[in-house]
């Protein structure tokens, strides 16, 4: 692996430590995680239409190259959105549950 591409994950890996004690900063509180998803999602999205795609291969073997590593490594980056149904579901379940 390029040493370039280490370093990057070192760095990705202090991040994602710092947005996982963030998360739990607010443990429980909803709304401020909400903020911190859409922060996260605006980030992906304003990487994706700038700066990834200005560095997009402009020949073949670079491109090649790119979607044998996309294919290899775990496939798109996609941030998945909670549906209501499974909102909905996880705050029914939640609410029959017994007092005690």
């Amino acid at each position: 692996m390029d040493l370039e591409i280490e370093q990057l994950q070192v760095k990705l890996q202090a991040i994602r430590a710092d947005i996982h004690s963030l998360a739990n900063n607010y443990q429980g509180n909803s709304l401020a995680i909400l903020v911190l998803l859409r922060a996260l999602e605006h980030s992906h999205r304003e990487i994706r239409e700038t700066l990834f795609q200005e560095a997009l291969p402009d020949n073949r073997q670079e491109l090649y190259a790119l979607i044998k590593d996309i294919e290899e490594s775990g496939g798109w980056p996609y941030i998945e959105k909670m549906k209501l149904r499974s909102l909905l579901e996880n705050w029914y379940s939640s609410e029959s549950k017994p007092i005690s």
